[in-house]
């Protein structure tokens, strides 16, 4: 089987040389071009060339989670790395020695190479390093943008997929597609009294009816037959709803953290009204925009639809043509249904999503989706 091919582009940059230095990588589909995995951190007082070896070790770190057996062609407008790395220069510098050393383990040798790029072609490493020089200075850790750029809109995550063709033409042989079975985790003890519980609350387990759901859900796709991976929330419900399925079908869990549920802030196990009556205004702000926080929270579905989409597009790079078993919540479900769909935010609304159910996504290589099933409780009857 041939290997995935990835793009890793990095940069590093410092503010004195040395002085406030930061790192930026991003990690590109090798065919599409499309950009799946990114990094940034401010690391203090350094020196450029020390920044631009910590953006080229964190680029080969995200290619090597993405997919640990994938070549890599690393793309940089450092003249010096490139060429320590590719073997041509000496390395004499101190400093540089133990980084270079370090980024050669990250992925064996045979399967990266390098390449120098003029600076205009390397924007993206340079736009993160540059966010994350930023974000240290002003005394906070670099986050994620919502969007990579002014033109797509700030609700969506990153590499977007592109919207479902329209018509009734049938497709290009476009090969096996990659299929995502959605299951929302079973119950709590929160969830028949319809409370609120994300990823900022107590963490609660499965109720006994909820493992009851659990095990009645592993059946299902046992008899199935078709999973192949397991992809779980980090949160205590969703792991024990993967490791029910995952030890029916003989599968390791992996756990995906952004798949965890938001963080409902002050609203953790409240109840609809109950959030009505105490925090009206901010509830009424919450259901009319997608960048409105609940109360005390530390995100808004803007943000969740970013670290969803980064998890999704992570998950299609490691998976690719397989159907995979992803657990976790409603609102990252639904998120990935409507992006599916190319739905508006607020469609997340009009949407059920009943505990323990499944739903169904499949991911085409031309980068289209096709939602197959959605809030499937018939496992459950």
């Amino acid at each position: 089987m041939t290997p995935r091919r990835l793009v890793v582009e990095a940069d590093g940059g410092s503010r004195g040389n040395p002085g406030p230095a930061g790192y930026g990588a991003v990690v590109r589909d090798g065919d599409t071009g499309r950009i799946i995995a990114e990094a940034a951190e401010f690391i203090g007082r350094a020196t450029n060339n020390v920044a631009e070896y910590k953006g080229l070790i964190a680029g080969l770190r995200a290619a090597r989670e993405l997919d640990p057996e994938a070549v890599v062609d690393v793309r940089m407008d450092s003249k010096l790395v490139v060429e320590q790395m590719s073997g041509r220069w000496k390395i004499k510098h101190p400093d540089m020695q133990p980084l270079a050393a370090e980024a050669r383990t990250v992925l064996p040798r045979g399967r990266v190479t390098y390449r120098w790029i003029p600076r205009e072609q390397n924007k993206d490493a340079d736009r993160l390093a540059n966010e994350a020089m930023d974000a240290g200075q002003a005394g906070r850790a670099w986050e994620p943008r919502a969007r990579p750029a002014a033109a797509v809109p700030e609700d969506q995550p990153l590499a977007e997929p592109a919207a479902p063709k329209a018509g009734w033409a049938a497709p290009a042989d476009l090969g096996t597609p990659t299929t995502f079975v959605l299951l929302r985790h079973g119950e709590t003890a929160l969830t028949p009294q319809k409370r609120f519980s994300g990823s900022g609350g107590s963490d609660p387990e499965l109720s006994e009816r909820g493992r009851w759901q659990a095990e009645r859900a592993a059946a299902a796709l046992a008899e199935r037959g078709t999973v192949q991976a397991v992809v779980s929330s980090p949160m205590l419900r969703t792991r024990q709803t993967a490791e029910a399925v995952a030890a029916r079908l003989g599968l390791e869990v992996r756990i995906e953290e952004g798949l965890r549920e938001l963080d409902f802030g002050d609203w953790e196990g409240m109840t609809f009204a109950e959030v009505q009556q105490k925090y009206p205004e901010d509830l009424d702000a919450w259901l009319g925009s997608a960048k409105a926080r609940p109360t005390g929270s530390t995100e808004s579905f803007t943000n969740l639809t970013h670290r969803v989409g980064v998890a999704r597009d992570k998950t299609l790079a490691r998976y690719a043509g397989k159907t995979v078993l992803m657990v976790s919540h409603v609102s990252p479900i639904k998120t990935l249904v409507r992006l599916a769909l190319g739905a508006p935010p607020d469609s997340v609304y009009r949407m059920e999503l009943s505990a323990a159910s499944l739903c169904a996504v499949q991911y085409y290589a031309d980068g289209n989706a096709s939602v197959r099933l959605l809030n499937d409780t018939g496992h459950l009857r």
